[in-house]
Formats: structure tokens, sequence, C-alpha cells
């Protein structure tokens, strides 16, 4: 895994009672680098699955890539609220986000799993980022916002998981 994004302090400055805002803003931004990827992983795959499962992966594909996108927004305002300008490099995006793609082209099973893959592993820095916020910098408002999030990953995991094994 690469180096975090680190993020520029924006010219407003904040004190929310955070402690160290440039590292839970560097860690948003890996988790808006990690979102941005799989959007576009999703909708990607989302157009072009073919076989039995083209139905229920094009559905299921669709309504993740819309959480997915909503949630974007949220997680560079989050990054703004704590003082820190977002994101706005594609190379920065995609170093180092932990969503890679796919050699060839995969089958609609080979999909599924592969977003799962990816969902995981997007929990799994959520996690981490929830012990960088609230643990370390009095920052529950990041931790409650990567608690949600990492839900949403988990069930995304186990939906198309459960998809997969078909």
């Amino acid at each position: 895994m690469s180096e975090p994004l680190k993020v520029v302090p924006s010219s407003t400055k904040v004190d929310t009672g955070v402690e160290d805002t440039g590292a839970v803003a560097s860690a948003l931004a890996d988790i808006l680098s990690d979102t941005y990827a799989l959007v576009l992983k999703t909708h990607a795959y989302h157009w072009n699955v073919e076989g039995p499962l083209f139905y229920a992966l094009h559905h299921l594909t669709e309504e993740q890539y819309n959480n997915l996108f909503a949630a974007t927004d949220v997680l560079a305002e989050r990054i703004r609220a704590l003082g820190h300008l977002a994101p706005m490099k594609m190379a920065d995006i995609v170093e180092t986000s932990v969503i890679k793609d796919a050699e060839g082209t995969p089958s609609a099973g080979e999909m599924a799993t592969d977003l799962a893959n990816d969902h995981e592993r997007v929990a799994s820095r959520l996690r981490d980022l929830v012990g960088l916020a609230e643990e370390k910098n009095n920052d529950p408002v990041t931790a409650d916002l990567a608690i949600a999030r990492a839900a949403f990953h988990e069930k995304a995991a186990w939906m198309l998981r459960s998809l997969a094994a078909t």
C-alpha cells in the first residue's frame, strides 16, 4: 500500500477539538480515493455484465454505485469541515486507492467476487479510520461516518458474495 494521501490545509482555520485534523483528513482522503475508484469499477461491471447473473448483478451494482457516488460528496465535505482541501488530482486518487483493476474480462461471478473483495478492503480501512478518529484524535463525527460507511461496505460484500455463490 502506498503512503497516505497528504491533504492541503484550506485557508479557513477550524477549531472543533479534533486533535490532528491533518491525519484524519488524510485517512478520509484515502477512503475518498477508494470510494471513487470503486464507483468507476462498479459502474464498468454494471455496463458489461453478461450471462445468467446479468439482471441481478446489473441491478445490485446500480444500487451500489449510486450509494458510492453519494458517499464521495459526504467524505469530501468532511475533509473540508476539518479545514483541509479534498483531493483534486486523479493521479492521487489512483495512487492511494486499494481498488485495482481486474485482469482480463471477468465473468459475472468473478465480477461479484472481485467487487466483494474490494468492499472488504475498504471496510477494513474504514475500521482503521474509526480508531484514528475516535481513539487518537477526539473526532467522534468522523468515527461515526466511518462506522456507517463500513456497514455499507460489509453489506455490499455479503450481497455480492451471496450472488456469486449461485
